[in-house]
């Protein structure tokens, strides 16, 4: 077997997996939501919440990955985190818009992410809600369920529709309010759907011109990103910098390079 074809197979396995574990954890979200969900602890303030069920989805799929290659290594929202040995890590963000799913409403996501070596290779974006499955290999396009999608043709930034984030700090939420009162009048128009993947795939699928936030980590941007790579569209961080904690943005082509500088001149990395 070749090396590029022991990669093939390498990244159809994992694909595969992501695909299971991903579809298993959001029947289970979906299916298995109580009525009276029970706020289990909480994250960066006491408005940042993880449920029973966030705990609970994180067990089924880290188990299910272990089960079939269990050389490999987590990194997990939740606490999943082990090295591993194979150079193979999983990125499980397992309820992405927990507190849109504490609230019952829709916009919430299972994201799966397989990296080799620190590169991202496979990403799966579950929403069970809108019966919708997002996933990419690396080099391999982008699709929602069976079809290619793309990124949309970029308009000019005052015609472009952009979506955001807010910290649950509030101070850090008190000036991400700010940044977002400058960008109105520059855009069509600013939405905030409460899941960092969600909106990734958005941006993917041509829903969105373009996104951005700050604040994320691995586990809520790795999977999201690749999808929307692979839909063409452009990710970064500050300028010259790749998506992470202080700034991620995704955007269409056109869209991405002025989004980006309003960001980076309005301060949106830092409060």
């Amino acid at each position: 077997m070749t090396d590029a074809t022991a990669s093939d197979a390498l990244t159809a396995e994992l694909l595969a997996l992501a695909l299971e574990a991903a579809r298993r954890a959001g029947a289970l979200l979906r299916d298995d939501r109580p009525d009276d969900l029970a706020v289990a602890a909480t994250k960066s303030s006491p408005v940042d919440v993880v449920t029973e069920m966030d705990i609970a989805a994180e067990k089924l799929i880290t188990g299910y990955l272990a089960e079939h290659r269990p050389d490999d290594g987590f990194l997990g929202e939740e606490g999943a985190g082990s090295a591993g040995s194979s150079g193979v890590r999983w990125v499980i963000d397992p309820l992405d818009g927990t507190v849109n799913y504490l609230y019952g409403l829709p916009t919430w996501a299972v994201s799966i992410a397989a990296e080799r070596d620190g590169e991202t290779l496979v990403g799966v974006v579950e929403v069970p809600m809108r019966r919708e499955t997002f996933r990419a290999v690396l080099g391999g396009g982008a699709f929602l369920g069976d079809r290619s999608i793309s990124a949309r043709p970029a308009p000019p930034l005052e015609q472009a529709l952009v979506s955001t984030g807010f910290n649950y700090v509030s101070a850090v939420r008190a000036h991400q309010a700010e940044v977002a009162q400058r960008l109105i009048p520059l855009l069509r128009d600013i939405r905030r759907g409460g899941s960092a993947a969600v909106d990734l795939c958005d941006v993917a699928a041509g829903r969105l011109d373009g996104y951005y936030e700050r604040g994320l980590h691995p586990w809520d941007l790795a999977a999201g990103a690749l999808i929307a790579r692979e839909a063409g569209a452009r990710t970064g961080g500050r300028p010259g910098g790749p998506p992470g904690f202080e700034l991620t943005v995704a955007a269409a082509q056109g869209v991405f390079e002025p989004l980006q500088a309003l960001l980076e001149e309005h301060g949106a990395w830092h409060d």
